[in-house]
């Protein structure tokens, strides 16, 4: 039976305009029920939807009838690459790191997405975007082999593939969601931007650390200071006109904004265990992304790492979605790289020729900063000439001297 829903909506999100995306992403009209892997019966009309097997908390926590279902599909699917695999989804996302399934927020996003509807996706976690085949993280590849790259297109092609997260949630329930996720992009996302991508402290010392120990060379000496560089913009496009000239005085603007909003994201919480009850929603999956990041990582300036820590049930809201939907993902470190037998295993035809290009290219980088330092030289050879030229060539070199 599902629970009661709690009909608030916050009060800035009278007067703010939603960005037609998500308006796209998250419809407000019911949806058909999706069928899900490891349910016997169908939703009869009139009776009440039956809990979805990603919302059961044994089954999502690594017990139950339905994670047996999943191991059993685990050990076909290896021996049935042209049969099944071949109409399967393909995610490709940020690898793992800081005690979280991925340490980009918006890969956090859409596998913790996933994870709540059980989508059968073949998750590629990877340290080197090239890989993907958008060139960009996330990015789904269809059953159709059509390429998402996008967040919040990815979420809307899993609702049309019947992986519904908000199929329970009323009209007045999507409003709430449409709202929220203004807020969280508005006053939220510029902090975290600026607290692992401008803060000089906190880039050095934790994000630019762990993307270069997790890239493969040579990608980690430019490919860091890239992703520094589009996150600037990125935020200078989110202050837009607002943007004061002293960055003292934007900086502490948006951390008092930042404090309100996640203040605001408290009291709706509450004491549910997901924002619209005991079920999780694509609301729950963007705010847990958001705090998660905020609150798993060491940082050496957490300016508003020590407010979040105050409201206590929103670390146990991060606490309890980390424990029962991901227990056994997240490391501290770079994950080391899986054998072919893992079901999520990356895959690897091209890893030897990867590691020779990789050397071919820091050769190249060694004889080019030689040369141009002045340690190589090139020199012309003078060739040999025959006896009876022998005034001429002096009189050349007398020339060329």
């Amino acid at each position: 039976m599902p629970s009661a829903r709690h009909p608030d909506t916050p009060r800035s999100s009278k007067s703010r305009a939603l960005p037609p995306t998500l308006g796209a992403a998250f419809p407000r009209g019911p949806q058909l029920r999706p069928r899900r892997p490891g349910h016997e019966k169908p939703h009869l009309p009139g009776s009440l939807p039956q809990p979805s097997a990603s919302c059961d908390p044994c089954s999502a926590a690594g017990g139950g009838p339905a994670l047996g279902q999943a191991e059993a599909r685990r050990e076909v699917l290896p021996g049935q690459r042209a049969g099944k695999m071949a109409a399967s989804m393909e995610l490709f996302c940020w690898s793992g790191g800081w005690g979280l399934p991925s340490v980009d927020l918006d890969s956090l996003a859409v596998v913790t997405y996933t994870r709540f509807t059980g989508a059968p996706l073949k998750v590629h976690k990877i340290t080197n975007p090239w890989r993907s085949p958008s060139g960009t993280l996330p990015a789904l590849r269809t059953s159709h082999g059509e390429v998402i790259s996008v967040p919040h297109k990815i979420i809307t092609h899993l609702r049309k593939e019947k992986y519904n997260a908000d199929y329970d949630l009323s009209a007045r329930q999507g409003a709430d969601t449409l709202a929220f996720m203004s807020l969280l992009e508005e006053k939220l996302l510029p902090v975290l931007i600026h607290t692992f991508w401008i803060d000089t402290k906190n880039y050095v010392e934790v994000t630019r650390k762990w993307y270069a120990e997790a890239m493969p060379f040579p990608l980690n000496f430019f490919l860091p200071g890239r992703m520094q560089r589009q996150h600037m913009e990125r935020l200078q496009l989110l202050c837009g006109e607002r943007r004061p000239e002293n960055e003292e005085e934007l900086e502490k603007e948006l951390y008092q904004e930042a404090r309100e909003c996640l203040t605001l994201l408290s009291q709706r919480l509450g004491s549910q265990k997901f924002f619209f009850g005991d079920a999780p929603a694509s609301l729950d999956a963007f705010v847990f992304s958001y705090l998660a990041l905020l609150l798993q990582v060491k940082l050496p300036s957490g300016k508003l790492q020590a407010h979040l820590r105050g409201l206590h049930n929103l670390c146990a809201y991060c606490t309890h979605i980390l424990s029962l939907y991901f227990p056994w993902d997240g490391a501290e470190v770079p994950p080391p790289r899986q054998t072919p037998a893992g079901p999520e295993t990356e895959e690897e035809p091209y890893r030897r020729r990867n590691q020779i290009l990789s050397v071919l290219a820091g050769l190249a980088a060694m004889v080019g900063y030689a040369l141009l330092s002045g340690i190589v030289s090139i020199q012309r050879a003078t060739p040999a000439r025959t006896p009876g030229t022998r005034a001429l060539t002096m009189a050349e070199e007398d020339e060329e001297e």
